[in-house]
């Protein structure tokens, strides 16, 4: 179900600079995408020339560390490259973040992997070039302070956790070696590497992956067809099931409600209402002689605590210290963490993503003078940190953004009245909070290249008075440098309709931009940046009956 596409130096270029290193890294003429199986990724081009690097990239949910685990079990059970590596590692760069004493490359490699050292050794000595590493995660790495760079050269030296993955990836040590590394961001990792390389997005389910996964999900063929046919008429939804995390989510919440699957559809507009709708049927499950609110107080405070350590893993006492037991069976999974010898028991979050949920549900939970503070100091966190300069909403290593599209998506009382009804809260204070978040989106709609973020924050919100009076100074739209993704089409329609004033958009074409047909036909000067004008026949051909396009360039 998982699709994958080659991606040219064009596609990724936002400066002259960037553009230059790519260029330089690649080695390799300009070309078009084209999708490309897993057995291939390491073949050559069409210039002979073979990737040592490849980068996965791909949006949160997307199936980058589960593609990984697949790839180790396939090669293990001689599927897949069993005549190309004689060793595949799998290093997690979340279960790195535990280690704080200083260790070797070989100590790392050893982790998740059954071979014993001596047959490790041996491998890495004699057939390195028959090695293939599997770095999980680089985004984890990458929204790490930076450190300064430390040559070490070998593979049994000890040194910090950091020196040994930059030293891996800088090909300082073992060289001869293949990588795939994953990470949300491949701008951000691609001046970690080095030798030619190939970058290749993670792109979900096709429509027809989706419709696979429904008939698997539901098994009987009624059900099956009935809750597919109503996610297909519901065209923001289907595209939200691209994501296979979100496929599950929804399939889920179907499948628990499909007595009641209309009002479920109505419920299912953004990505915070799928998560609210997935917690709160939950919930429904959850032993009532507890507090819920108590509950889920604890998991936030918990979520945030992680988040701002960059955390993923929790020791069983702190869990048990913060939550009820019942906790780690809905939202937290027992996970074994492997430090030096031994293996830890910790809990993790069923997904990073629902650690991100969970803070902002906190920020939301807590009482008024917390709950401003909390906002106050995120908000302040994304305007002074580096978020600013990062154009895509989901497509970027740092949680904070992620925190914030869900605290937007939160505090609207249709979204969250599912939840909150079951827990008995009411939000006092939330005109106070929306109010700072104008400010916020605001100030961000100012800054190159965070105007799309600031869409996806106005969308996660659904409220159209709010959103017209957020973009009112604004009718025009520059989003040139970006190549939308179907789902920022849709939250860019949503924020149009809002705001018939825009007059003046200038955008980067695609195919996906016929989403956008209703909001471009209102348009008085447009501005597309094409390759070849016989892509955009249709979409010029639809503009020509507008009324109101007066230029277009």
């Amino acid at each position: 179900y998982l699709h994958l596409w080659f991606w040219p130096p064009e596609s990724m270029c936002t400066s002259g600079s960037q553009c230059a290193i790519l260029s330089k890294v690649l080695k390799t003429p300009k070309r078009s995408n084209h999708s490309i199986r897993i057995d291939q990724l390491f073949s050559p081009d069409s210039d002979g020339n073979t990737p040592k690097t490849v980068i996965l990239s791909g949006d949160s949910g997307r199936g980058k560390s589960f593609m990984l685990q697949k790839i180790m079990l396939d090669w293990a059970s001689g599927e897949l490259y069993s005549e190309n590596f004689d060793a595949v590692f799998l290093l997690k760069c979340e279960e790195f973040k535990s280690i704080s004493t200083e260790e070797s490359l070989f100590y790392l490699l050893s982790l998740n992997h059954s071979l014993t050292s001596k047959q490790i050794s041996k491998i890495l000595q004699l057939t390195p070039e028959k090695v293939l590493i599997l770095v999980d995660g680089m985004d984890e790495y990458v929204s790490r302070p930076r450190i300064h760079f430390m040559q070490h050269t070998n593979l049994y030296t000890k040194a910090p956790v950091m020196v040994i993955l930059t030293n891996l990836l800088r090909r300082v040590l073992l060289p001869e070696s293949f990588m795939l590394v994953t990470t949300r961001s491949a701008v951000d990792t691609v001046n970690l590497l080095k030798d030619p390389q190939r970058f290749t997005e993670i792109m979900g389910f096709s429509e027809r992956g989706v419709q696979e996964y429904f008939q698997k999900f539901f098994q009987d063929e009624q059900l099956f067809r009935k809750m597919y046919e109503r996610v297909k008429i519901n065209e923001s939804l289907l595209t939200a099931c691209s994501v296979p995390l979100l496929c599950w989510m929804v399939c889920f919440c179907l499948k628990k409600h499909f007595t009641d699957d209309d009002h479920v559809m109505r419920e299912l507009k953004t990505n915070t209402s799928i998560y609210v709708h997935f917690v709160s049927t939950l919930l429904e499950h959850h032993d009532q002689s507890q507090s819920v609110l108590t509950m889920l107080r604890s998991l936030g405070q918990l979520a945030e605590e992680g988040m701002k350590k960059q955390q993923v893993f929790f020791v069983g006492k702190s869990v048990t210290m913060k939550c009820f037991d019942a906790v780690t069976t809905l939202f937290l999974y027992k996970d074994g963490l492997k430090i030096k010898d031994s293996q830890k028991p910790a809990f993790r979050f069923m997904h990073h993503s629902f650690q991100e949920f969970f803070t902002a549900l906190y920020y939301v939970l807590l009482d008024e003078e917390n709950s401003w503070w909390k906002v106050s100091e995120l908000l302040d966190w994304m305007e002074w940190g580096d978020i600013i300069d990062r154009p895509s909403p989901e497509r970027r290593s740092n949680p904070i953004p992620s925190v914030m599209l869900f605290l937007c998506g939160l505090l609207n009382k249709k979204v969250s009245s599912s939840l909150f009804k079951k827990i008995q809260w009411t939000v006092p204070h939330t005109v106070k909070l929306k109010e700072k978040l104008q400010e916020s989106v605001l100030r961000l709609t100012t800054h190159s290249g965070c105007e799309l973020y600031a869409l996806h924050c106005l969308y996660e919100l659904q409220d159209e008075r709010f959103v017209s009076e957020a973009l009112k100074k604004h009718n025009f739209m520059d989003l040139s440098n970006i190549s939308l993704t179907s789902t920022d089409c849709w939250v860019l329609l949503y924020c149009l309709q809002c705001c018939p004033h825009v007059r003046y958009l200038n955008l980067m074409y695609s195919e996906k931009l016929k989403i956008l047909q209703p909001a471009l036909c209102m348009c008085e000067n447009m501005r597309l940046s094409v390759k070849h004008l016989s892509e955009v026949g249709d979409l010029i051909q639809i503009l020509g009956k507008s009324k109101f396009l007066k230029k277009m360039r």
